[in-house]
């Protein structure tokens, strides 16, 4: 892994922490739990695993090379 993939995992790991707690934070009514900011760092935190672990890179096989190539 790079360092670029790693601090990206980081930087995951630490979105989907704090929207966790923002998710379980108390909140003055009774019973509520929520936050639109807290679905938005699961998103980002979501993103940046795909993109860290890079599941999202395209590596051609060789029948769609040599096709290229023609």
């Amino acid at each position: 892994m790079t360092p670029r993939e790693i601090l990206e995992l980081t930087l995951a790991a630490v979105a989907l922490g704090a929207g966790i707690w923002l998710y379980r934070r108390p909140s003055p009514e009774p019973d509520h739990y929520g936050s639109q900011g807290a679905v938005l760092l699961f998103i980002l935190a979501a993103i940046l695993t795909v993109h860290g672990l890079g599941l999202l890179r395209y590596h051609p096989d060789p029948v769609e090379i040599e096709a290229a190539r023609q």
